[in-house]
């Protein structure tokens, strides 16, 4: 499906949604006859202030689909905008990316690792410190700003990322499997914070996950893959109703189990592993 088709905004500004992908394909090998096909004609579009989760089969090339996405790779062929805009070179500043490793500095402080990208962009150090500061809060680290990574959990390591990609209030939040590696009870409680966080700054999602019922319970729209060349084999409206910040609640929805069990029947059918 195209854009046009989809009913996607062109114009650029604000009119524009955030993302636009318009046929989008990916091959890695500089030899057509011998070129390893990846992604193939990918057509979807971010919202404002819309959640969109990804998933599909193991090796699919998820990571790959948001690495082009946001520039890292390059895309063989299609379009790619960003709020009306072809991409050139990597996404706007306005564009946070927060992978399932931390990636924290060892040597800096769970404070200083929060406002390292304000520092980069010349923040002055009194609000970079307000801005960490209050993230910190937030998202239940009071009293561990001047904690050093070693001595933090995995769960709270991975809060402490999160503040530090939410630090400069970007409108758009890639993630990529951030709470993969995280026990039951600490996933929902993260993905809870940040819920509510990027919904009340208005932040627009896109997350690459293989946890189906994570994707379900976070997310208004779960697009699904089809195994390598990935194309999109499904897209799914979620129609929660009451708090979507609330991941148990979305858990006990009737509509939250057949959702789950429409998507994995979609994978399980592509041979999903």
């Amino acid at each position: 499906m195209s854009a046009a088709q989809e009913g996607w905004s062109t114009e650029v500004g604000r009119d524009a949604p955030p993302l636009v992908a318009d046929s989008l394909s990916k091959s890695f090998g500089d030899d057509p006859a011998e070129a390893h096909d990846v992604i193939s004609d990918i057509s979807f579009s971010l919202r404002e202030g819309e959640i969109v989760s990804i998933v599909g089969p193991s090796g699919c090339g998820k990571t790959t689909l948001l690495n082009v996405l946001c520039g890292l790779t390059p895309h063989t062929s299609g379009r790619l905008e960003w709020y009306g805009v072809p991409l050139s070179g990597g996404a706007p500043d306005s564009v946070g990316y927060m992978l399932q490793n931390d990636m924290l500095l060892p040597w800096r402080t769970a404070l200083q690792n929060v406002t390292l990208g304000l520092e980069i962009k010349n923040v002055p150090r009194a609000e970079s410190r307000e801005t960490a500061t209050t993230l910190l809060s937030k998202l239940g680290l009071d009293g561990f700003a001047k904690h050093y990574p070693t001595t933090l959990s995995g769960g709270m390591r991975q809060r402490v990322a999160l503040a530090r990609t939410l630090a400069g209030n970007p409108q758009v939040l890639l993630l990529d499997e951030p709470f993969a590696a995280l026990d039951f009870q600490t996933k929902l409680m993260l993905e809870s914070d940040m819920a509510r966080l990027v919904r009340s700054q208005g932040c627009s999602v896109l997350m690459i996950t293989h946890d189906i019922e994570e994707a379900v319970s976070l997310s208004d729209r779960v697009i699904v893959l089809t195994h390598r060349p990935s194309r999109i084999k499904a897209v799914h409206k979620v129609e929660i109703e009451g708090d979507r910040t609330d991941m148990m609640a979305a858990r006990d929805s009737t509509t939250f189990n057949g959702l789950v069990r429409t998507i994995w029947s979609e994978l399980e059918l592509d041979g999903s592993g």
